[in-house]
């Protein structure tokens, strides 16, 4: 499509109009945001140039190359169909929504300055015409020609392999994609359609994990609106940790997910601040100043000890299964669980309590709770790895290169022994204040987006 006003074919994206499926008014020349229908640009009511506004747009008669999905309809559901009970609902949903409706032939060149040229070599006309590939057809293509470049720029006798990931590939080669719902069906449908088209080998994807949209008070996230909080400006406010524990633990797997200022402190005051930062310090801040800077000795672990080990084990195994299964929202309700079992027993044995009475008893709490933290430092990184970082380097332990925890050190809880010497960190999680939150909303946009 033609703009004269801008003197130029627009991309796709850049010509927006009425959805002709579901109404929506900003829908784009690719596809809609809204139903997630994939649109060409003559599909839109009412388009308009998304640079000038100008709604006087030409169709212009071109000569494209198109990859023809509907001779692969049958092969491409098939594929499908042996892959999509394994994947989330939504992404299976959206694939099968394209297939029902039925594939059809896709322009995959555009009329555009940007982009990659057309082979010269194998279309003269088209290149001489200055043809680029359409994004969506090149993209998922480079995942594979980066590979090759990464293998291809080794240094001198280093031999890098990246064919056996993806070209005739066994089964130790698992493929999972991420990616948000408007992006599923060029990687369910577009593209294994192009890899069977080829008739090679190549590897396509196991498993898709698709989520849906993170909206800001309900509503989009919109820098020319300047509503809602962008990476760089998040970075600047707060560090990494901050916001990965909270977007993973609020991932908008089954349904859309609403970011709001006063959910987002409410998290991290609660979850990161009081349930683990808070007994990080109170653990070693205790011990420090009755027992001095290395792991205390005590007594033998007794009965307490032995329910914490059997509900820590308990507690990891399914944070393990929550990860493996990519559900990420559960798996940090299961790691939020683990923290909460050391905050319990805590409470249970007071060694502020103890100390009075039975200096041996305090001691071994604290040895314990350690041992928790050692813990929580390695299954914690996932999630927030600059403040397990900095959980793990609290102890003196120079052959500590664990990777994980296995089900008999978290029943034991005894990595940390008597006289290993530690540090009191600085606060891990800051807490956030009402007088933070309100400069957040007043700096970021704080009300429900209107109609």
């Amino acid at each position: 499509m033609y703009s004269p006003a801008d003197g130029r074919f627009l991309p796709d994206r850049y010509v927006e109009g009425t959805c002709p499926h579901c109404g929506y008014d900003k829908a784009r020349g690719d596809q809609c945001e809204n139903c997630t229908r994939v649109l060409d640009p003559t599909d839109l009511i009412d388009p308009r140039s998304a640079i000038s506004g100008s709604t006087d747009l030409e169709v212009r008669e071109t000569k494209h190359l198109f990859l023809l999905q509907s001779k692969l309809q049958h092969e491409v559901e098939a594929w499908v169909a042996a892959h999509e009970e394994e994947w989330p609902q939504l992404a299976a949903s959206i694939a099968r929504k394209w297939l029902n409706e039925g594939l059809h032939d896709r322009a995959i060149t555009r009329d555009l300055d940007w982009g990659v040229p057309v082979p010269a070599d194998t279309w003269p006309d088209l290149a001489a015409e200055g043809k680029v590939f359409y994004v969506w057809f090149d993209a998922p293509i480079e995942y594979i020609g980066a590979t090759k470049e990464w293998a291809d720029a080794a240094p001198a006798g280093e031999t890098r392999d990246w064919k056996s990931w993806w070209y005739e590939a066994d089964d130790t080669v698992r493929y999972t994609e991420f990616m948000a719902k408007d992006n599923v069906p060029f990687h369910t449908v577009m593209f294994p359609a192009t890899e069977l088209g080829v008739r090679e080998p190549w590897k396509k994807v196991d498993y898709v994990k698709a989520f849906n949209w993170l909206t800001y008070y309900g509503g989009k996230f919109s820098t020319s609106q300047k509503r809602g909080v962008f990476t760089d400006q998040a970075l600047e406010i707060l560090p990494a940790d901050y916001w990965r524990y909270f977007l993973i633990a609020n991932a908008p797997e089954s349904d859309d997910a609403s970011f709001t200022w006063e959910h987002f402190t409410a998290t991290v005051n609660k979850d990161l601040a009081d349930t683990l930062g808070n007994f990080v310090n109170r653990v070693l801040s205790f011990s420090k100043k009755r027992f001095g800077e290395e792991v205390p000795a005590g007594g033998e672990p007794g009965e307490a000890e032995t329910r914490l080990g059997e509900e820590i084990a308990r507690l990891l195994a399914e944070y393990e299964s929550q990860m493996e299964a990519l559900q990420f929202r559960k798996a940090a309700a299961a790691l939020r669980a683990l923290w909460s079992a050391g905050n319990s027993y805590l409470e249970e044995k007071a060694p502020w309590l103890e100390i009075k009475t039975d200096k041996d008893a305090a001691a071994l709490t604290l040895r314990t709770a350690m041992n928790l933290i050692h813990l929580y430092s390695v299954v914690s990184e996932p999630f927030i790895p600059s403040s397990a970082a900095a959980m793990r380097s609290a102890f003196s332990l120079p052959d500590d290169t664990a990777t994980w925890v296995t089900p008999e050190e978290a029943r034991a809880l005894t990595t940390l022994t008597p006289g290993v010497p530690f540090t009191v960190p600085p606060v891990l999680f800051a807490k956030l204040t009402d007088e933070d939150l309100e400069a957040y909303k007043q700096r970021f946009g704080g009300e429900p987006e209107t109609a």
